[in-house]
């Protein structure tokens, strides 16, 4: 009886060693959300959106740029950027009302809330990378961080 409750419990422990080492992993903050009901004032000074819009999320050029943002997100990820997604153009969300855009528009905001760029086409991680870098607020995080 006891090798049978040692072989039935002993095949618990995998278990609870994949859910506790899970519980310690730090959750990753999600690169891209809807941005249908976001307020971009709720990011101000802590996080730069990239809003990425659409006319519908079957556009072909919406589908490119996602997949450019997430295949590298490590990057924008490491310089506080969320990807907010709107492929809904009626009714129109309050990102559309206030961005107003004409089809497929990828709108980069600066942690000032202000708009830093805006392109009709989709952009790689290479270049919002480099645009966001030189930004004066990007710059001096770098050099923060060079600190520590």
């Amino acid at each position: 009886m006891k090798p049978i409750l040692a072989l039935v419990l002993s095949s618990f422990l995998p278990l609870a060693l994949v859910s506790s080492a899970q519980a310690a992993e730090p959750e990753t903050p999600a690169l891209v959300q809807p941005g249908e009901e976001a307020d971009l004032a709720s990011f101000l000074w802590h996080k730069r959106p990239i809003v990425v819009f659409a006319d519908s999320p079957e556009d072909p050029r919406f589908k490119e740029q996602l997949a450019r943002l997430t295949s590298e997100a490590e990057a924008l990820l490491e310089r506080d950027v969320v990807v907010l997604t709107d492929t809904t153009p009626n009714p129109a969300s309050a990102l559309r009302k206030q961005l107003r855009p004409r089809g497929f528009m990828l709108v980069l905001v600066g942690k000032d809330g202000g708009v830093k760029l805006r392109k009709p086409h989709p952009w790689t991680v290479r270049e919002l990378s480099r645009s966001i870098d030189k930004f004066q607020d990007r710059l001096q995080e770098v050099e923060d961080r060079r600190e520590n």
